[in-house]
C-alpha cells in the first residue's frame, strides 16, 4: 500500500495547524472589545448597549452543549438576582454550526445554527439577549472562550475582572 498520499496530506493539516493564529483568552485588566451582533429577538445589539450596567457579564454558550445547556438556567438566575444591583448579562454564541462533528450532535436536540439558537431562547425563555457569533466568529476571537459556557465580568470601566 503506498501510504504517501496519506501522509502528505498528513503534512499539509499539521503545517495549516501551525500556521493558524493562536486564539488568547483576553487578559485579566482587558477593555471588552466592542462588538455588534444579531440577537435572537431580532434586533442587532452592541457593547454601547450595556453603557448602564455597574458589570457585565458576556457568557460564551451554544445550544448544542450538554455543559452549556445545564448552565443555562442558572444564567437565568444570575439575570434575575443581579439585575436589581446593575448587573447585565448577555450570551454569544461562537459556534459556526457547520464547523460543529455530527458526533457532536448525538446528545443533543438543536445544532448552533441562528434559527436553532431562537428556538432554544424561545423554549427556555431566556432572560437575556443571546447574541450569534457563528459564521465568521470575529468576536468569539477577540475574547478568546476556550469552552462553552465561558463568562467573562468586566466592572463599569468595562475592565475584565
Amino acid at each position: 500500500m503506498n501510504t504517501a498520499p496519506f501522509l502528505a496530506l498528513c503534512a499539509l493539516a499539521g503545517t495549516a495547524l501551525a500556521d493558524a493564529p493562536k486564539i488568547e483568552t483576553l487578559a485579566l485588566g482587558s477593555a471588552a472589545p466592542d462588538f455588534t451582533l444579531p440577537g435572537v429577538d431580532g434586533r442587532d445589539w452592541s457593547l454601547k448597549d450595556f453603557v448602564g450596567a455597574k458589570a457585565l457579564a458576556v457568557v460564551f454558550t451554544c445550544t448544542h452543549c450538554p455543559t452549556a445547556q445545564a448552565y443555562e438556567e442558572r444564567l437565568k438566575k444570575i439575570v434575575d438576582d443581579y439585575k436589581a444591583r446593575g448587573v447585565a448579562v448577555v450570551a454569544i454564541s461562537p459556534n459556526d454550526p457547520k464547523s460543529v462533528r455530527l458526533d457532536e450532535l448525538g446528545y443533543t436536540d438543536l445544532g448552533d445554527s441562528f434559527e436553532e439558537m431562537k428556538t432554544r431562547a424561545a423554549e427556555k425563555h431566556f432572560n437575556f439577549p443571546f447574541l450569534y457569533d457563528g459564521e465568521n466568529e470575529n468576536v468569539s476571537r477577540a475574547y478568546g472562550p476556550v469552552v462553552t459556557p465561558h463568562a467573562f465580568v468586566f466592572d463599569a470601566q468595562r475592565r475584565l475582572r
